[in-house]
């Protein structure tokens, strides 16, 4: 199993709802939905369904909810493998 602290990640939103992430993710052009329990960066997701990913340029976006601190919006640059895979979902 992964772990986000391993990844060089960015806080862009910090302690929101589901929601909240979702929206937030809404206004990027590329974007997808995916059940919880994806796993990206070895991190299984977890969330109220559909959990949304964005993509901007080489990097992903998407919530993180980390046990009794909340959701988090995680930003990690350099990610072309899993927008790679992200894509191909799509097909």
């Amino acid at each position: 199993m992964g772990c986000l602290e391993s990844l060089p990640y960015e806080i862009v939103m910090s302690r929101v709802s589901f929601s909240e992430a979702r929206d937030a993710l809404s206004r990027y052009k590329e974007k997808y939905d995916v059940q919880p329990g994806y796993q990206i960066f070895e991190i299984r997701l977890i969330g109220v369904p559909p959990v949304r990913i964005a993509v901007d340029g080489d990097a992903i976006l998407f919530p993180f909810t980390k046990p009794c601190h909340g959701t988090f919006l995680i930003k990690v640059p350099n990610a072309d493998e899993e927008i790679e895979k992200l894509r191909k979902m799509k097909k």
